[in-house]
């Protein structure tokens, strides 16, 4: 297992091919609300993709709001869910974060993953919302 930051239009791509497969057809996110104006390569914000046996299974993006890194669009297809991958895909995102000297990081997390969350040291910070049609919550970790 391997994760690289996204740097060319192709892996970029297989990054949107995750995210449809997760959230639009699996979750049922609309495609409209998927996809936003920092899914570029134009430095607004860092994607990660997640590589397991050599297939790209998993991404996610870091982007700086008000000095604060927020992880964003976190998934993995399903049959790799079980392989520490999504661990994985978190680490490399705080490692841009802490590379870029933030001192803390949040992130939008589905209700259903807030136990995962809080094993890598997330808290929650707020109170249930929705969000495209899905319970979610703040969650958030100090970097120092």
């Amino acid at each position: 297992m391997n994760s690289i930051i996204i740097a060319t239009p192709e892996e970029l791509e297989k990054a949107f091919s995750i995210r449809k497969n997760v959230f639009v057809e699996e979750q049922g996110v609309p495609l409209a609300d998927e996809f936003d104006e920092f899914d570029r390569l134009d430095g607004k914000c860092e994607h990660i993709l997640a590589y397991y046996e050599g297939q790209p299974v998993g991404t996610g993006r870091i982007r700086t709001v008000e000095g604060i890194g927020k992880l964003e669009r976190i998934c993995i297809v399903e049959p790799y869910r079980k392989f520490g991958i999504g661990r994985h895909i978190i680490a490399a995102l705080e490692n841009i974060a802490l590379e870029k000297g933030l001192p803390k990081v949040k992130l939008h997390g589905q209700t259903h993953a807030k136990g995962f969350y809080e094993k890598l040291g997330y808290g929650v910070s707020s109170a249930e919302f929705m969000e495209d049609g899905i319970p979610h919550v703040l969650m958030t970790k100090s970097m120092e």
